[in-house]
């Protein structure tokens, strides 16, 4: 199918867009840089609607911890531009460009808001949802319209900008956004337990999580996934490596690594540069796509066959913490799969051999205990499978109506509708 891009430069043009795709019948794909367009359905359309000339920050505030930018500005602008203010988007976004073959540093705010994607820093900080104040957009009527504002408190009746979190873009065509910022650490580093199995692991994770000492970052990485790190003191463990880390004023970190230390029988305390890089590793799902080159003395050998996990599938698995370890084993039972932890065992990436029987096989290791989702396979797998997990009857005719009361003729990405609501 030949498809022909459309690429607004205003939020007029979009909605001129989308009122000329609702009067021929013809569904959109909605696309900013195109960097996760992997990820979910495959889409069958002959029109993408192309937002990457939507770019530019509109405000930035920083004593009012806001900043306003356009849907299609690149994320390589927004992050170098907040840590010059020592400054950072809390839930800590994920780059899953590489993972799909794509060069880092690409996605834009609006695909990162719209995927809803956060990093480690979830347990603590909360997800995208939460730090999304304001949007402006079009829906599928061709009308512009805002919800939502530039203060935290700023919604009295329903809160608009955190249901588009996540929705993929089948509710609205996002043309501009406003997030909450916050301070950056000043200090971070990360305890390391060498040799946990996932059971102990899990268990020394809740421990921390539930302590007085404000985890920020929670994951167990088994031992051939710690082997592929590319930071030398993850690598050269030789066996499974549990991460906990301490962010925030110098000597409170210091404080608190060293009581975390004894209370968790830690082996060692990675130092700033190296748990920057370990937990960039575990936020972009580093250990399950293309190696990149080490760019320091400071990182690792990477180990392991980089040819044989990047060609497998990629499950986001989200459960109980306490279910993960018992997930975990049910899935390398079934199925030829490697996998790690984050969130303190609440979430489990898995990489995972390809196989007809990999999603029922996955979701029936779950059963009720979570969910899960199919990040990366071909085009054909994806067309096939139910990428985004079953919804109970009740929950899918919800999102129905409010897809509908969005997009009433199916115009905003009909591949991936009821995605994300």
């Amino acid at each position: 199918m030949t498809v022909t891009t459309v690429k607004p430069d205003s939020a007029a043009q979009a909605a001129d867009a989308v009122r000329w795709a609702l009067s021929e019948g013809t569904p959109l794909d909605v696309a900013g840089s195109g960097s996760k367009r992997g990820l979910g359905r495959p889409i069958q359309t002959a029109y993408t609607l192309d937002l990457s000339g939507l770019s530019g920050v509109v405000a930035y505030e920083a004593e009012e911890l806001v900043l306003t930018a356009r849907a299609g500005t690149p994320m390589a602008e927004i992050l170098p531009m907040l840590a010059e203010r020592r400054q950072q988007l809390a839930f800590e976004p994920q780059d899953l460009g590489p993972l799909f073959g794509r060069p880092e540093g690409q996605g834009t705010l609006g695909g990162v808001i719209s995927c809803g994607l956060a990093g480690p820093r979830r347990i603590s900080a909360g997800s995208a949802r939460d730090h999304t104040l304001g949007i402006e957009g079009v829906n599928g009527r061709g009308d512009l319209y805002k919800g939502g504002g530039k203060v935290v408190k700023n919604v009295t009746g329903y809160d608009v900008p955190k249901l588009m979190a996540g929705s993929f873009g089948t509710l609205t065509v996002l043309t501009e956004l406003t997030v909450k910022v916050l301070p950056a650490s000043e200090d971070v580093r990360t305890l390391l337990l060498a040799g946990r199995e996932d059971a102990g692991a899990v268990a020394a994770l809740t421990a921390a999580l539930q302590s007085p000492y404000d985890v920020s970052g929670a994951a167990h990485l088994p031992a051939a996934v710690a082997a592929r790190s590319h930071v030398r003191a993850v690598a050269a463990v030789g066996g499974a490596v549990t991460l906990v880390r301490v962010e925030g004023f110098g000597p409170s970190v210091i404080a608190r690594v060293a009581a975390l230390k004894e209370e968790l029988g830690a082996d060692a305390v990675l130092d700033l540069d190296e748990s920057l890089a370990v937990w960039r590793e575990v936020r972009d799902v580093a250990y399950f796509g293309p190696a990149p080159s080490p760019a320091s003395a400071g990182e690792g050998r990477g180990g392991g066959d980089d040819s044989r996990h990047i060609s497998r599938h990629i499950w986001k698995i989200s459960v109980q913490p306490s279910e993960g370890p018992r997930v975990a084993e049910s899935i390398r039972w079934a199925l030829d799969a490697e996998l790690y932890f984050d969130w303190g065992g609440g979430l489990i990436w898995a990489a995972v051999a390809p196989t007809p029987d990999a999603a029922s096989a996955i979701r029936g290791a779950l059963g009720t205990a979570g969910h899960a989702t199919l990040v990366r396979a071909p085009e054909d797998v994806r067309t096939t499978t139910e990428v985004f997990h079953p919804l109970p009857d009740p929950v899918m005719a919800l999102s129905r109506r409010v897809k509908e009361s969005f997009d009433p003729c199916g115009i905003l990405n009909p591949g991936r509708m009821y995605a994300g609501v």
